[in-house]
């Protein structure tokens, strides 16, 4: 029998609510299709609510304080890496590919870690460099992809930035980087950038992913690629026309989007409120990048906006994808797989972008699966976690994993239907650095359930989400929920026993 083949997809900070299909008015048809011909998983949350450490776990199958990226800044050892999913099915025969941003090792390191990500490290990588990295065969990768920081100029940077600088207009290509089409009423980090097109890094990976499907890849051997957009993650710097496909007057607000912090466990007003620590730069971008302050509504509607033409433009990309696929033939026997690291907050409880709050808007994430006895239009609701996929792509490749598993395979619950699932787990473990305080969060979500805990100090939150789907009662403490509270905690206590000691960032991300 042929094995199957995989494509995987992702983006960065993608809600698992901004679907055209979920109900929110924005436009995502090529998505919507994928779930029509496919499978949709609704409860489906991410491993941690922050990027390397979430990338590490989807792509090792560990929760990240087993395979020791437990922040951000902190590298993937590449022994844990090359031991993952693409590593092991490479060993089984199949050939690997990673196009977009990787994000397992910290970028903006303080000092020369030697990996092809460091900004430092880079300019030591020559042209011909195309991996391996990670398990995956070969890579066309680039560093940051989030124009906050502009591209990095040759020889620093990796694959984007040799094409983005090769163009010989690299400097002009920053300067409309950074204009803005139009008035965003001082919306926190948002513009309608004047990028060519040409020049952005979400058709770039889309084009590099293409060339390989269809010219480049061995047609004798079965493959994996993780292909992965850098977007929707702020800035929100869409570029124009997409930009515009959103009028922000008819965008959906959250329903509850202000900051009710007294109703809220301590550590989220400490997070809010106190200095990050660390050298001057990296308290610089914690507080300056990765903090935003509450937003008027005129100002959310425009990162909305703004957001669903990110979202646009990658579904757009997507389904460039897909025609490849079908044009090369290989649609028939290939699964494709859609998801994120994490999601955003998008001005739920007043609040925007990421960190230790782990609402349903950061934590739960896209997850659909088309392809060789996948239901179509099915819908499953069991809660399950990205960290799945790696179980999954084992089961149906029928290879052996090289690690052990913390996630379990999703075929089950595509395939039958009294299959079930009690819950999913996420964790996040934060030295002071990040906010300023030290926390050991710890996540179980059920179908109708949450409860996230600090390790540490034992405080916690816990919804209701079946009779309160905003979380807007923290109901952890009281007496009438004890039953669910220990149902919840003696989930959280089945966590593997191996995690590892914590390890110090080499830089803020």
């Amino acid at each position: 029998m042929t094995r199957p083949n995989f494509v995987f997809i992702t983006s960065d900070q993608h809600r698992g609510d901004c679907l055209g299909v979920e109900g929110r008015n924005i436009r995502t048809p090529h998505l919507d299709q994928l779930a029509a011909r496919g499978t949709r998983f609704t409860s489906a949350i991410c491993p941690s609510p922050v990027c390397q450490p979430s990338r590490a776990s989807i792509l090792t199958g560990q929760l990240c304080r087993t395979h020791g990226v437990h922040d951000n800044g902190i590298d993937l050892e590449p022994n844990v890496g090359e031991n993952g999913f693409a590593g092991a099915l490479g060993v089984a025969g199949y050939q690997s590919a990673y196009f977009g941003k990787a994000h397992f090792s910290s970028y903006d390191a303080r000092h020369k870690t030697g990996t092809p990500e460091s900004v430092l490290s880079s300019e030591d990588y020559g042209d011909d460099w195309y991996g391996p990295y990670m398990g995956f065969d070969h890579v066309e990768i680039m560093i940051h992809g989030h124009n906050y920081f502009t591209p990095q100029k040759p020889p620093r940077g990796q694959h984007f930035e040799r094409f983005y600088y090769g163009s010989g207009i690299g400097d002009e290509l920053n300067r409309l980087y950074n204009e803005t089409g139009r008035d965003t009423k001082d919306a926190a980090q948002t513009w309608h950038s004047q990028l060519p097109l040409a020049y952005h890094n979400t058709p770039w990976t889309a084009d590099r992913a293409i060339d390989w499907l269809k010219f480049k890849r061995d047609s004798d051997k079965p493959f994996v690629t993780w292909i992965s957009f850098p977007d929707p993650h702020h800035p929100f710097d869409c570029p124009e026309p997409w930009s515009l496909l959103h009028d922000p007057k008819d965008v959906d607000l959250p329903e509850h989007r202000t900051r009710d912090l007294e109703n809220r466990p301590w550590w989220h007003k400490a997070a809010l409120d106190n200095e990050p620590q660390g050298d001057p730069e990296s308290i610089r971008i914690r507080r300056d990048y990765s903090r935003i302050s509450q937003q008027t509504d005129d100002q959310l509607r425009e990162i909305i906006a703004n957001t669903y033409g990110q979202i646009a433009l990658i579904d757009h990309n997507i389904g460039r994808i897909m025609n490849a696929l079908r044009e090369a033939g290989l649609d028939e026997n290939t699964y494709v797989i859609y998801s994120a690291d994490h999601g955003d907050w998008l001005g739920d409880h007043g609040l925007v972008l990421k960190g230790p709050m782990f609402y349903e808007g950061l934590l739960r994430v896209p997850l659909i699966v088309q392809g060789p006895g996948v239901p179509a239009g099915k819908v499953v609701e069991e809660p399950v976690s990205a960290i799945d996929l790696g179980p999954t792509f084992y089961d149906l490749a029928d290879v052996s994993a090289r690690t052990p598993q913390h996630g379990q395979s999703l075929r089950p619950l595509w395939e039958g239907e009294q299959a079930t699932r009690d819950f999913a787990m996420s964790e996040w473990e934060l030295l002071s650095n990040r906010a300023g305080v030290a926390l050991s969060l710890r996540c179980v979500r059920t179908k109708s359930a949450k409860l996230t805990k600090d390790m540490r100090s034992g405080a916690g939150e816990m919804y209701d989400l079946s009779r309160d789907p905003n979380e807007m009662i923290n109901v952890f403490d009281d007496p009438e929920f004890a039953e669910l509270r220990e149902t919840l905690e003696s989930y959280l206590d089945l966590r593997p026993d191996d995690i590892g000691p914590n390890r110090t960032p080499v830089g803020p991300a």
